[in-house]
């Protein structure tokens, strides 16, 4: 008689989120669709520990004399670092398999290959000329608004990720970290999930007044609402998610919000 594994520890659900979102030392001990759930529901977190990372090395580079172009770069440059760039990588990817027109199993062909094409390239580079342009503008502010923007952006940004585990969201490929948590997440949490997000985002910006909240709210759920036009356009493409759909998510939801923040 097959057992029935013990359901995963709180512990578990924050390794998952963290081995797999992020290049911190951090073991992935159990590797299940239990424990992919709860790691998805966890990547808001891991997203935040990137976004305050980020914030912390714009700040610095701020006090050394850097100014704000410089602490721009360096907090556009820690998530990549922190993710080994693979969010990046699934945003050019997936540009390219969009951008080839072919059906579905070709164009997930084309985002298997290890070179980059000019669809790729191209959404690359104005994707992080949009990133260090916002966080020029916020970090002219004051290090406060450069560093909440970079919060925000990377939770918002893992959150997409969570919005996108969700029952009903099939995989493309049988096998990848798309299939892994493909529809692990119910629906229900995963919208629980995003309403906190854009609560907490809300509540960060508050320390700028009623409308500083009202922005950064504004902010996540722009993030995300661009991330699910994404996702459904991905979808219909390709029949489904892959591991470089959900770096398009990330990167797409994220580079979003910033641009919100950075408007008005």
């Amino acid at each position: 008689m097959t057992e029935t594994p013990a359901p995963p520890a709180p512990s578990d659900a924050l390794r998952f989120a963290f081995g797999t979102l992020t290049v911190l030392p951090v073991r992935v001990t159990r590797w299940d669709r239990a424990t992919a759930r709860g790691g998805m529901l966890c990547a808001p977190l891991a997203g935040m520990v990137v976004g305050l990372c980020a914030a912390a090395v714009g700040g610095a580079l701020l006090l050394l004399g850097g100014g704000p172009l410089l602490a721009a770069v360096g907090s556009a440059a820690v998530p990549a670092a922190l993710t080994r760039g693979l969010h990046l990588d699934g945003l050019a990817d997936t540009a390219d398999g969009l951008g080839s027109g072919k059906p579905a199993e070709d164009a997930l062909r084309i985002m298997k290959q290890s070179d980059i094409g000019p669809f790729g390239v191209i959404t690359l580079l104005f994707t992080l000329l949009a990133q260090v342009a916002a966080l020029h503008e916020l970090y002219a502010e004051g290090w406060a608004h450069g560093a909440l923007a970079a919060a925000v952006a990377a939770a918002v940004a893992r959150c997409a990720l969570t919005l996108a585990s969700r029952a009903g969201v099939p995989a493309a490929r049988p096998e990848g970290l798309g299939a892994a948590v493909a529809e692990t997440v119910t629906v229900r949490a995963a919208l629980l999930c995003a309403a906190l997000v854009a609560a907490g985002c809300a509540a960060a910006g508050a320390v700028f007044g009623p409308y500083g909240a009202l922005h950064a709210g504004l902010a996540a759920l722009l993030g995300l609402g661009l991330g699910e036009l994404l996702l459904g356009h991905c979808r219909r493409r390709f029949g489904g998610v892959t591991g470089d759909v959900f770096g398009a998510l990330a990167e797409s939801a994220g580079v979003t919000a910033l641009i919100v923040l950075t408007l008005g």
